[in-house]
């Protein structure tokens, strides 16, 4: 069923609103969630679903990793990753609503068999979905593929027969974990921060993200950074890739008052709100032709690029180059920033990015590179 390449796409479109309840994530350290420690062995599935566009904190600030998504709210969001197909027709089941937000989703679930009902003609609208249940749920979405290993939970026998074959597969691809103690507690309601997890771990085996060649010559590491939160980030870069550093420097610097994100009349929430906007940078690159890679760093503001970063890009021939572009937040993720710079370099390679609190380690910025497959010429 699934498009690998596609994957990665798709899972751009994917937040939405449950009623009061953003059911999917803000990031883990440092996006006000009280409740999820930055050493919570889940907080990584946190930051990733909120770069994705996966998940969101419910309504009152907090993430609650403790709670539950319902089977419906399940279903919307492999409804919203598949890119909301149309559907016609209507469901079977007794206990769901025409007209509601899940009317569209529980539909094309039942109709591609990825979501049964209960029986008796019930989805079970309501009910929290259990571990068993979501592993068949991924399976079927993953079009059922064979566990290359499994683990020997000591609940195993416990696991209905029509979940056996997907607990194999997300527990020997480590989709899912063991509740505790080797037991994968298949009846149990799965809580949001294995949702999460779950999510996380399904997208990256599943995408396919574009491979840069395997030597990819001279590195570049460009950023605008207007507080130091960028600029911190790539440092990290210069020293992990022992590559060439290039500031992007306004003519015109901002000051504080033009940083006032609150004022719609400051000089950045002009230039976001016009898509003209093009403000000058001081100098240029040396030698651009013999740089292949290019780290393309800014802050968000607005959820999207600086429009200064749209001026750099359109001030170099960037054809045939890979950018690889990142972002420091408080709390937005990438979101769909770099998206939406392709066009003003459109001849380039652009591999997926991320998203980086500006206290981000040394370490975690590694992380990322290495996943990358970047080998900067000696």
């Amino acid at each position: 069923m699934k498009n690998l390449k596609r994957f990665g796409i798709l899972m751009l479109s994917i937040l939405f609103v449950f009623g009061t309840a953003l059911p999917i994530c803000f990031a883990a350290d440092d996006a006000g969630f009280p409740d999820v420690p930055a050493d919570a062995w889940y907080a990584e599935a946190v930051t990733y679903c909120l770069d994705h566009h996966l998940m969101a904190g419910v309504d009152d600030g907090r993430f609650a990793p403790a709670g539950n998504l319902t089977r419906s709210q399940f279903a919307a969001v492999l409804y919203r990753m598949e890119g909301t197909p149309d559907v016609t027709g209507t469901d079977a089941f007794t206990d769901t609503l025409e007209g509601m937000w899940y009317s569209d989703a529980v539909l094309w679930a039942s109709q591609q068999s990825l979501i049964s009902g209960y029986g008796n003609g019930l989805f079970g609208t309501d009910d929290a979905v259990s571990r068993e249940q979501m592993a068949a749920i991924l399976w079927r979405y993953a079009d059922s593929p064979a566990a290359s290993s499994a683990k020997d939970y000591q609940d195993k026998t416990s696991v209905a027969a029509y979940a056996a074959s997907a607990v194999d597969w997300v527990s020997g691809s480590q989709i899912m974990i063991p509740r505790s103690d080797d037991m994968f507690a298949p009846k149990e309601a799965a809580t949001r921060a294995e949702i999460a997890f779950a999510l996380m771990q399904y997208s990256r085996q599943q995408a396919v993200p574009p491979q840069p060649n395997e030597n990819n010559g001279a590195v570049l590491i460009a950023y605008f950074s207007a507080t130091g939160n960028t600029e911190a980030i790539a440092m990290h870069l210069k020293d992990i890739l022992n590559a060439d550093v290039y500031e992007i420097v306004p003519e015109q610097p901002y000051t504080a008052e033009d940083l006032a994100y609150s004022n719609s009349s400051s000089r950045t929430s002009q230039e976001m709100n016009d898509p003209n906007a093009r403000p000058a940078i001081v100098g240029e690159v040396e030698n651009m032709q013999q740089y292949d890679t290019i780290f393309l760093g800014y802050p968000i503001w607005w959820g999207q690029a600086p429009k200064i970063i749209s001026t750099f890009l359109e001030s170099n021939d960037l054809s045939g180059k890979t950018i690889v572009p990142f972002c420091t937040s408080a709390s937005s993720g990438l979101g769909s920033s770099a998206e939406n710079l392709h066009s003003f370099a459109s001849a380039a390679t652009w591999l997926e990015g991320n998203r980086f609190s500006g206290n981000a380690s040394n370490e975690t910025v590694k992380a990322w590179v290495d996943g990358l497959n970047i080998h900067p010429a000696a």
